[in-house]
Parts: structure tokens; C-alpha cells; sequence
């Protein structure tokens, strides 16, 4: 298993191993040990699945308050995924900015993704799925949003007409934003 940070501190992609051979393939796309080595300490207590039909659909960006805040471990198990998290931890010297990352089926890259972050992806093709390991149950109490599209952070989506929800559509600016990170 191989693993890389960003430029921003907290956020590794992990690249398993993948073995092979004519009749197809495997991998452990979880193995606590393993990621613990790599910093990982989660004790991630659900698994999430979506589905997103078309290409240039955009969810997010989505993260829960303290104290039900999040640690998410990303993949994509079909199609492609441009995978994006801005950095809401306001004592952080990267508050603000974001990093997008490619998770696509062939890939078989993950994304860990502390609390403290917003995450959000747009698909890159049809018929995606993704599946991801939090940390804390859901909790729609908790539960928050901040614009896709917010002038202040700047996202790159490469998008003109992205296909959203409408929470997704009317999300706050993060100024607006109760974040308590």
C-alpha cells in the first residue's frame, strides 16, 4: 500500500495494493492495521454507498458540526469522481482553500478526509458509485452545507451546468456558515 498527502495537512490518498492475474483482480480495500501505520486511527462506525446516474452531477460540499464532525474514507467502485474538500478549520494556515482529487473505478485510489473539511464531488462519467467509512453516524441535526459554487473558496469544477439537488443549489455561502471547526 502506498500513500501521498496534499499540499494541504491532514488529507492522504492511499493507493492499495492490487494483485492480479487472468481472472481478474483482488485487494483489502480496509485493513486497520495498515492504515493505522499510514495515521489512519478511525474507529469508523458506518458505510455510505451512492449513486449518481449522470455525468456532471456535483454533490456537496456537505460536513457535520462538532461534535458529530466526521472522518470520511472515500472511494469510487464505478466510473469517476473528481473528489474535492475545502478546509474549514478556521486556525488552520490552509482555511479556505480546497484540493480535488481523481477516484475512478481503474484507479482504485481512496481519500481520507479529516473532520474539519467539506466534501463534495462531481462525476466524470455516468452510472458512479462511491462508497465511504465515517467515523459518527449520521446526524441531520448536524448535518450542513456550503455553496458548490462559493466566489470566496473558488472551486475549479470544470463545469458549466452541473446537475444538483436543491439543498445542494441553495447551500450557504460559507460566510454564512455555522462551521465550528
Amino acid at each position: 500500500m502506498e500513500s501521498y498527502t496534499t499540499d494541504i495537512a491532514g488529507l492522504i490518498i492511499v493507493k492499495p495494493d492490487v494483485h492480479g492475474d487472468h481472472r481478474g483482480w483482488f485487494m483489502e480495500s480496509y485493513t486497520r492495521p495498515k492504515f493505522e501505520q499510514l495515521g489512519i486511527t478511525c474507529d469508523f462506525v458506518q458505510d455510505n454507498h451512492s449513486y449518481s446516474a449522470q455525468k456532471g452531477v456535483i454533490r456537496g460540499l456537505h460536513f457535520q458540526l462538532n461534535p458529530m464532525a466526521q472522518n470520511k474514507l472515500i472511494r469510487c467502485t464505478r466510473g469517476g469522481i473528481r473528489d474535492v474538500v475545502v478546509d474549514l478549520r478556521k486556525s488552520s494556515p490552509t482555511y479556505k482553500q480546497w484540493v480535488g482529487v481523481d477516484l475512478t473505478a481503474e484507479n482504485k485510489a481512496m481519500f481520507f478526509i479529516p473532520a474539519g473539511f467539506a466534501h463534495g464531488f462531481v462525476t466524470l462519467t455516468e452510472d458512479v458509485e462511491i462508497q465511504y467509512k465515517v467515523d459518527n453516524v449520521y446526524s441531520p441535526e448536524h448535518d450542513r452545507s456550503i455553496r458548490y459554487d462559493d466566489p470566496e473558496i473558488s472551486i475549479d469544477w470544470n463545469i458549466e451546468n452541473p446537475v444538483l439537488s436543491d439543498k445542494d443549489r441553495n447551500a450557504p455561502l460559507l460566510k454564512d456558515s455555522d462551521a465550528n471547526f
